[in-house]
């Protein structure tokens, strides 16, 4: 039960046997998506822990950005409600890297290329990037380390 899944489902009982209303909702919606994902397609597949990592992360962003429109209506209580869920939902996720944190990641894997005998220019980007996300697996925004690894090369 080492899983990032088999912890929703040990949470998700525990929030049961505690009456936490919210908690235990918000963690079954997110096992209900996990599901979906698994069993959608023509063939079940099943999630590891990075892509549902990456479903965490994108569903405590459609939250935050759901809380954002609510506030905008002027619903704040619906607002809170959907802040408090990507809150719950963020304490799942890995600590975020801080910007020197992600510099100093694109700056060893441009040194490991170099050092490797890779000239790096545009066209190396990818190589590059594929190093760095290895790495910052979702704890730092994308464009901002893809404008980083950019910077780095040039």
């Amino acid at each position: 039960m080492d899983s990032l899944k088999g912890r929703l489902r040990a949470d998700m009982t525990s929030h049961l046997k505690a009456g936490n209303k919210v908690e235990l909702m918000t963690v079954r919606n997110l096992l209900g998506e996990i599901n979906t994902r698994e069993k959608g397609g023509k063939v079940p597949v099943e999630l590891d822990d990075a892509a549902v990592l990456s479903l965490l992360q994108k569903e405590a962003a459609r939250r935050r950005e759901t809380a954002v429109t609510y506030v905008e209506a002027g619903q704040e209580d619906r607002a809170a409600t959907e802040s408090r869920e990507a809150e719950i939902i963020e304490a799942y996720l890995p600590a975020a890297l801080t910007e020197d944190e992600a510099k100093a990641i694109v700056a060893r894997a441009v040194a490991t290329l170099r050092a490797d005998g890779a000239e790096l220019g545009m066209r190396q980007m990818g190589s590059v990037m594929k190093l760095v996300t290895e790495e910052v697996a979702g704890r730092f925004d994308g464009k901002a380390l893809s404008n980083m690894v950019r910077a780095a090369i040039a």
